[in-house]
């Protein structure tokens, strides 16, 4: 691994990808609702969604895709917009959930498929600038471009896998102290006026 980072470098990725991905955001805002919600289990294929999904698109970004958006600006901007509106209505849904506070009874609403929480990455904002960071500042070699991508997203696959974990268990924990559905319905509209806020740079910028 030496060959195409030094260790210094490989502990500056490491830095980065995880303090990117821990960090509050729209995926461990979710993820720590679906936690208190649904519980740990019924929220793992949402957890893998992202620990898969978002390497794959910094994969995906390292190959050439930053480049389309580099290319043509309006792309990017579009993707940001629709990203956004789908934030505020996964928002909605947040403040809105009405899932008993007993897991096992809930029936009206679910936690994310994996799928579902795959596809997200591609309409997360800040996924994408996560991504288009990461490409633009660690590939360095055109030589070894592809296996400096293939590192990047692999470390990122170890932070997601550190986050997601965090985040879910932090909801688990949560729901220790939230004893009754009010309790849980506050704190998921809490989560939502939350999502909301983690975009609102990504609005003003």
């Amino acid at each position: 691994m030496e060959e195409f980072y030094t260790l210094a470098m490989i502990m500056s990725i490491a830095t980065f990808t995880l303090s990117t991905v821990i960090t509050p955001g729209p995926n461990n805002i979710m993820l720590l609702s679906s936690g208190l919600t649904f519980g740990y289990k019924r929220t793992i294929p949402h957890m893998l969604g992202i620990m898969i999904g978002f390497p794959f698109m910094v994969l995906l970004v390292g190959l050439g895709l930053g480049f389309i958006f580099e290319k043509f600006p309006i792309i990017f901007s579009i993707l940001k917009i629709i990203g956004i509106i789908y934030l505020f209505w996964m928002a909605f849904k947040i403040a809105n959930n009405k899932s008993s506070f007993n897991v096992k009874k809930g029936k009206e609403s679910k936690p994310f498929t994996f799928l579902q929480s795959a596809a997200f990455q591609w309409v997360n904002p800040k996924a994408w600038i996560m991504a288009i960071t990461a490409i633009s500042v660690f590939v360095t070699s055109k030589d070894d471009n592809l296996i400096q991508i293939l590192i990047i997203a692999f470390i990122y696959m170890i932070s997601g896998v550190i986050s997601t974990n965090t985040w879910t268990a932090g909801g688990v924990v949560l729901k220790r102290f939230l004893k009754s559905e009010h309790s849980v319905r506050i704190f998921n509209i809490t989560m939502a006026i939350l999502l909301i806020a983690s975009v609102l740079p990504i609005i003003i910028e």
